[in-house]
């Protein structure tokens, strides 16, 4: 028997062919624009440890899929933070429960090889940052045999070389290029960590909340608050990277801002540096002069309910702040560091970090804490304004903490 159409049949099937090879297409890879790597904090995984959420970014729709053998174990317990490799070739993950950063290989196709593990000189690492040659890791306690949860102490920095492929090839045995390095030895202690604690007040319980880099990892910056006073004092440490990777402390660090300092972005250039406060439910934006910071007019400025992080995209016109507690992200632009709210957005319930991709810096991404997921945005360049990605927001992992992004066809190793 012979089958005959109609022209509205004939158009239905060319129709369903199109949308089978666009299909298609997507499915294998040609339009993923990015990898974005989300941790999750509950324990799901073999040896209770958290999991790591792998989605690949279609360019076309923002949507954000899980690879086909996402999720994968963490390396450790409580995954809190996570930073790529400045080549986009490496993920490192923060497994606070076990004081240590795992580093993960990627493949060409997204996934994640366990390779090595580090321990974090400190106790109970919360933030890392890479930039250049290094990775710094901010731990809640320094590795002293007086602290403790019941006895704490100061938190601290800890700096570890990146290593490239011929040093990381002359260990023994030979180890691929990102791999860390020994942790590097401050003189003035005489131990691989550098002490976030106030000259005037060395008794004090300064907790650090988070972490980032300036002007191409010329400088580092962290976060921490008093909880020895009440209501607890946020402060900013800044520091000069030496050739050799030491930390100098920056000309009127540390830098008192706000009460609770939760999140820390530098915009490009190292121009601009953001700060939002938890407590007080805003934005401290200052201008950085050789690294040195001090707070632009009219900052702070106001954000939504408990700030939690914040990101500036590539071009350095916009910045967003999520509010965990209202779910919402806001959108502002800035000039000179002078921001101007453009808008709240609604995401999942509780997001606690954010990223922006690293491709064509349109698409943007919030770990959504107690909505176990993760919701997309795409970015309008000219307008500020973001619009939900396709099936946003994506499921994840019980409590995810943390996000990262690739993109798609870094060359590998």
């Amino acid at each position: 028997m012979r089958m005959t159409f109609n022209r509205s049949s004939q158009l239905a099937l060319v129709s369903g062919v199109s949308l089978l090879a666009a299909a298609l297409i997507t499915a294998c890879g040609t339009l993923t624009e990015d990898f974005v790597y989300v941790s999750s904090a509950k324990a799901a995984g073999p040896n209770s440890y958290g999991e790591i959420d792998v989605y690949e970014i279609n360019s076309q729709s923002g949507r954000m899929r899980q690879i086909p053998t996402s999720p994968f174990p963490s390396g450790g317990r409580n995954p809190v933070a996570e930073a790529t490799s400045p080549d986009n070739l490496d993920l490192y993950v923060v497994n606070e429960d076990d004081n240590t950063i795992v580093q993960f290989i990627i493949g060409s196709d997204g996934k994640l090889y366990p390779q090595n593990t580090v321990n974090t000189q400190g106790v109970f690492p919360v933030a890392v940052a890479t930039a250049g040659s290094y990775l710094y890791v901010a731990d809640t306690y320094q590795p002293l045999p007086t602290c403790s949860t019941a006895a704490p102490c100061s938190g601290s920095i800890a700096v570890y070389p990146i290593l490239t492929a011929a040093q990381a090839g002359a260990l023994t045995p030979p180890q691929p290029p990102d791999t860390l390095g020994t942790a590097i030895v401050n003189t003035n202690i005489s131990a691989s960590y550098w002490p976030l604690t106030l000259p005037s007040a060395p008794t004090h319980v300064l907790t650090p909340t988070a972490i980032t880099t300036g002007a191409s990892g010329a400088y580092v910056y962290a976060t921490a608050y008093d909880t020895s006073v009440t209501p607890s004092v946020g402060y900013i440490f800044g520091f000069t990277v030496n050739g050799d990777g030491t930390l100098s402390p920056l000309a009127g660090s540390p830098l008192q801002t706000g009460s609770h300092p939760s999140g820390i972005a530098s915009g490009p250039g190292g121009s601009n540096v953001y700060v939002t406060d938890y407590a007080n439910g805003n934005v401290h934006a200052y201008a950085a002069t050789n690294g040195v910071l001090a707070e632009v007019g009219s900052s702070p400025f106001p954000a939504g309910n408990e700030p939690a992080a914040v990101v500036v995209d590539a071009s350095g016109a916009y910045v967003f702040v999520v509010n965990s507690l209202d779910s919402t992200v806001t959108v502002y632009s800035t000039a000179n560091g002078v921001l101007t709210s453009m808008g709240n957005y609604t995401t999942g319930t509780q997001p606690v970090a954010i990223g922006i991709d690293p491709s064509s810096n349109e698409y943007l991404y919030t770990a959504n804490f107690l909505g176990n997921n993760v919701s997309g945005f795409q970015l309008n360049s000219t307008t500020g304004a973001l619009l939900n990605s396709q099936y946003s927001p994506s499921p994840a992992n019980a409590n995810p903490t943390a996000v990262a992004a690739i993109p798609h066809g870094t060359p590998k190793k």
